[in-house]
């Protein structure tokens, strides 16, 4: 049987003209505008900024994310466990 444990995932992304990205290697969708994607992947919160961003394919059972629209910017942050488990993953990404 496969194991789908999300440490095991590899992260890559791939642009194509600032259009189009595919990136793998994602646990979690936090939060999702035409202006800005917060993802969470195994290298840590992953921001992209842009225009008219659309999230066109999402399937989080194997990690994979595929963005359309115009991307402005990639920005990675780590994100600790430092034992904080109250305070949330926006405030940990803004400090």
């Amino acid at each position: 049987m496969e194991d789908l444990n999300s440490s095991t995932r590899m992260h890559k992304v791939t642009i194509t003209n600032r259009k189009s990205c595919a990136v793998s290697g994602v646990n979690d969708v936090l939060s999702f505008d035409e202006h800005e994607i917060l993802l969470e992947t195994e290298q840590g919160m992953l921001m992209i900024k842009g225009e008219e961003l659309h999230v066109s394919r999402l399937t989080l059972d194997k990690g994979e994310v595929d963005i359309d629209g115009k991307v402005d910017s990639f920005t990675y942050s780590d994100v600790s466990a430092s034992g904080k488990k109250n305070e949330s993953l926006l405030s940990k990404l803004f400090r």
